[in-house]
């Protein structure tokens, strides 16, 4: 596992886990699921529990009766209607030297739950697990920060992007700095530009009330896509300590500059289901920033999001710069050396270089070499939440954000959320770039891996 010494280690201590909300939708899909996974793998003990807490009325059969479950995990599931009363059916079940409570529940009752959990008398033993979105602004996040402090401190908090634990961001760390052949070049003097896509083939489906409060910025970029870009383009950490990691994705933040805006919505969003006739909401998103410090003054980036676009792929690109003509290049140059981080759907890293066609004469073509995960491991991949569960009970924050890269990403994005006019453009189209023919064909390496 990246940024860890070792892989997955067990848990060893008996746990009790708290799903907070329960009865949602991500409970049924990710959290049980990823849980009982991590217990058939052994990484929580079977004297562990979980207890899903709602406000909808179950037996602890009912409730299991939700979830595909094997028999052995099966047993460890309880249900706790509503949290008045949950600390004192927490200590009917045992001593637990670990408790992590997960809050699968609407933004809005953050604040008020994690109070209500430190009445209840959840205090130093307990860690909180928080779903994105955390806050709608700077300062609505900074607010949201000073309410959870009042009761816990922040090495408590894990604040999840589970994008973080996607095994090929992951490797962006391992890729540049155990690698001495790239770190090298990982800067301005050799790279062109930095470009990064998360696109989506969907509309918002059944999710309109909430993305129309939210839109492409906030939903991706201000989290998902910013961290990213950190972990891309930071400096060396002093070690693998999470809070040297921290303080350099700190660095790129404060960094950063959002130079130019552009946004879109697709035709027939506002006959979505839940969202309002006069919505200003954007459901694409293309940005350029630049990065203000030595490393990398002068390389630009680019980022693009949004939805119901011609596919669905997240990508980071890297390209360098073109070689002056000599040699081998032609005089319109060959085409420049690109670095492809392949997140989702498919995991991979290829390496985009010139090489000899076979042939009598020499016949220049691109070469695409690349490290595949499906066809490199022979192990299932573990999910993002697998990971995410199991780093909150072990109280490492290395795949989690902190209070201030959350306060500092929100603060870049004042004032953007909303800048500029609503491009239309068709479903299962990407918009025309504000910014030229200057970006990387990622189509080219969709089929890869």
């Amino acid at each position: 596992m990246i940024f860890k010494k070792a892989g997955m280690t067990a848990v060893e201590e008996k746990s009790a886990i708290i799903i907070l909300g329960a009865s949602g939708d991500l409970a049924r899909r990710k959290l049980i699921p990823a849980l009982s996974v991590l217990r058939e793998q052994n990484l929580i003990t079977p004297d562990s529990i979980i207890v899903g807490e709602g406000r909808s009325e179950f037996t602890d059969e009912e409730f299991r009766d939700r979830f595909s479950t094997c028999c052995e995990f099966r047993e460890q599931l309880f249900y706790h209607q509503g949290i008045d009363g949950l600390r004192d059916y927490i200590s009917s079940k045992g001593e637990f030297s670990k408790i992590i409570a997960f809050l699968s529940l609407p933004p809005a009752s953050y604040a008020s739950t994690i109070k209500r959990l430190y009445n209840e008398g959840f205090r130093d033993e307990v860690n909180i697990v928080i779903e994105k979105p955390f806050g709608r602004d700077y300062e609505s996040a900074h607010e949201l920060n000073e309410s959870i402090h009042r009761f816990y401190s922040e090495k408590q908090i894990f604040r999840s992007d589970h994008y973080l634990a996607k095994e090929a961001v992951q490797n962006i760390l391992i890729f540049r700095f155990a690698n001495s052949i790239f770190e090298a070049s990982w800067n301005s003097n050799y790279i062109e530009s930095i470009q990064i896509n998360a696109f989506e083939s969907i509309g918002v489906e059944e999710r309109g009330g909430y993305f129309d409060h939210a839109g492409s910025i906030r939903d991706m970029v201000q989290n998902h896509l910013l961290q990213m870009l950190c972990l891309t383009t930071m400096d060396p950490p002093v070690s693998l300590d999470p809070e040297d990691i921290k303080n350099q994705k700190i660095n790129i933040l404060k960094a950063i500059e959002i130079e130019e805006v552009s946004r879109g919505r697709y035709s027939g969003y506002l006959d979505e289901k839940d969202v309002a006739p006069d919505s200003d909401t954007e459901t694409w998103a293309e940005m350029k920033l630049k990065i203000n410090n030595h490393r990398w003054a002068g390389t630009p980036v680019y980022i693009r999001t949004g939805k119901a676009l011609d596919r669905k792929g997240t990508e980071i690109g890297l390209r360098f710069k073109k070689r002056p003509h000599a040699l081998y290049n032609p005089p319109e140059g060959t085409a420049p050396n690109e670095i492809i981080f392949k997140v989702q759907p498919s995991e991979g890293i290829v390496l985009q270089l010139t090489g000899k066609n076979p042939g009598m004469d020499l016949q220049l073509a691109r070469t695409d070499m690349a490290f595949c995960y499906s066809n490199s491991f022979n192990e299932d991949i573990p999910e993002a939440y697998q990971k995410l569960l199991l780093d909150a009970l072990r109280g490492d924050h290395t795949l989690f954000v902190s209070a201030e890269e959350t306060e500092l990403a929100w603060k870049k994005l004042n004032g953007i959320t909303n800048r500029g006019e609503l491009t239309p453009y068709e479903k299962g189209s990407v918009p025309e770039s504000v910014f030229g023919d200057i970006w990387i064909n990622f189509e080219n390496y969709v089929d890869i891996c």
